[in-house]
């Protein structure tokens, strides 16, 4: 009994992990502009038309906003993760995070203030006055900051992360709270916000005593992961890809790309956190001469132009020949949307629910190899896919990327003839290679025709295969997938049906919660299931 319910709490907790992995991805949106605003616009200003000119001030302003959007990280993950994880009344959860996030910061500094913490006396200068040795004022004086220009911790993106958590906490607690008639004006939304700022002051307290542990803690992982060298780069690519079909590998890629664990520089005499955010500023300068190397980004390039169009044709090879039109209709799609802009997990969806094994025990270490292989090879380009990397057409003196044209024929080639000899030699059923062909069967256009005609369109069926409106607690999407909570799971349609006649790639399941992949389409299909549901 009390192993069934362990089980039942670990369901718990990893269906909200999911949940606020996916939250996680509601500000990525701002990152892709800040890649093509700060790199288009910093490029025409730096090198191509001259100071003073329309031309000049018109790239001037696009370059300002996209380096708007990356300074106030903190503010868009406040927001967006208040936003995904509320159950209802979003738009008043997403008000609550900017409120728990500046509560949050006044607080800390005041506090901090009374204990005699200010940005005067958090100086090196002033702490080695005070006592200090050089190298423990140094430190001291890392973990402190400013952040919209209120003196507090340097806790970068983790501060938005934290309020945001917070923020959607008090709201689902509060949302539907009633007070007596007198009072009735500040019942519900308006009693959240009330409750956001007087929690924020024990709040604020709290992560005063505790932040110092946590900064202390990510140091050691940054110190990792500069220190171990390839053997990081390889741990990271192979997590990545391990952690992706339970949707919480951005828990792991963010930190690194948006936040002093990814590491830190000065460019042009500004301090940037994070390899996105280094690079960016790379991006900017007029002097820099090329990209960060250790990007834990270009070892993508080469599993998703090279190896895994390598997979899919030897998947396509070892398709029975009866099945191979059905098979290149469901991969080709897939491997254009891959090399386009970087979404990996419709190809990838294609055998791991088939063929688990080939995926964690063959995949994630190639992935993790390919990080190697790139950083190894001294690459640098920006982007990681081939819409994201239109920028570096601007400035192309800044990318190092020859060895590309032999390392990816070479991963092509590794990952075709790898592929092809493990579904060989353990006769896994990748699509196709079964005797019938219901497992790549695709919805044709005239089925879709009749089915919206009959009343049955997609979104429709999606809500019945849900238990019914009544039964969904909340829905939300990440970039490839539907994140749902249900209130009773025997309701849900079983997982052959979702592949087979509601025309997902796969399910991932938890307590009381599925993601259901979709691929790109999936925005299009959540806001379709909003409206008949009458969400906000």
């Amino acid at each position: 009994m009390r192993k069934n319910k362990e089980v039942e709490m670990m369901k718990n907790f990893q269906a909200k992990l999911q949940t606020f992995a996916g939250a996680m991805m509601v500000p990525i949106i701002l990152f892709v502009l800040v890649g093509f605003y700060v790199g288009i616009g910093s490029a025409f200003t730096n090198y191509i038309v001259a100071k003073g000119t329309f031309l000049h001030t018109l790239f001037s302003l696009l370059s300002s906003l996209g380096f708007m959007f990356m300074n106030n990280l903190q503010i868009w993950f406040a927001v967006g993760i208040a936003f995904v994880l509320a159950k209802k009344e979003k738009g008043w959860a997403a008000f609550s995070g900017i409120i728990m996030y500046f509560s949050l910061l006044t607080i800390i500094k005041t506090y901090a203030g009374i204990q005699g913490w200010t940005g005067e006396t958090t100086t090196v200068e002033a702490l080695v006055a005070s006592g200090y040795t050089q190298s423990a004022a140094m430190n001291f004086n890392a973990i402190w900051g400013t952040a919209q220009g209120i003196f507090g911790y340097n806790m970068g993106i983790f501060s938005g992360i934290l309020s945001g958590l917070a923020a959607a906490f008090i709201h689902n607690k509060w949302v539907d709270k009633e007070l007596p008639a007198m009072l009735g004006f500040f019942a519900g939304t308006k009693f959240v916000v009330i409750m956001v700022t007087l929690i924020a002051i024990p709040y604020g307290v709290l992560i005063y005593y505790v932040w110092p542990y946590i900064g202390l803690a990510l140091q050691s992982v940054t110190g990792f992961i500069g220190a171990s060298g390839l053997l990081g780069t390889f741990v990271f690519g192979t997590l990545d890809k391990l952690l992706l079909p339970f949707g919480i590998h951005h828990l792991i890629a963010f930190p690194i790309e948006y936040s002093s664990v990814g590491g830190s520089m000065v460019i042009d005499g500004v301090l940037y956190e994070g390899v996105r955010n280094i690079m960016n500023g790379q991006a900017a300068s007029a002097g820099a001469t090329g990209y960060l190397v250790r990007n834990f980004t270009s070892g993508r390039l080469l599993f998703q132009l090279a190896g895994l169009p390598g997979a899919a044709f030897a998947m396509y090879k070892l398709a029975r020949p009866e099945n191979r039109k059905k098979v290149a209709s469901l991969l080709i799609p897939a491997v254009i949307t891959l090399a386009l802009v970087g979404i990996s997990e419709p190809i990838e969806y294609t055998f791991l629910f088939v063929a688990p094994a080939l995926y964690f025990l063959v995949y994630a270490p190639l992935a993790g190899l390919c990080y190697v292989l790139a950083e190894v090879a001294q690459i640098s380009i920006n982007g990681h896919a081939l819409f994201f990397m239109i920028p570096n057409l601007f400035q192309p003196h800044k990318v190092h990327a020859l060895n590309l044209l032999w390392l990816l024929p070479l991963t092509f080639f590794a990952y075709y003839f790898v592929f092809k000899f493990v579904i060989q030699k353990f006769n896994l059923k990748t699509p196709g290679r079964g005797e019938v062909s219901e497992d790549i069967k695709l919805m044709t256009k005239k089925d879709y025709k009749e089915a919206k005609s009959a009343g049955d369109a997609l979104e429709v069926r999606i809500i019945e295969a849900l238990g019914g409106a009544e039964n969904i607690d909340s829905i939300t999407a990440c970039a490839t997938r539907l994140r749902v909570s249900v209130k009773d799971d025997s309701l849900t349609a079983p997982d052959n049906s979702w592949k087979e006649h509601l025309e997902a790639l796969g399910v991932v399941r938890g307590k009381n919660s599925l993601q259901i992949i979709y691929g790109v389409r999936v925005g299009n299909i959540l806001t379709k299931i909003k409206d008949l549901l009458q969400l906000d």
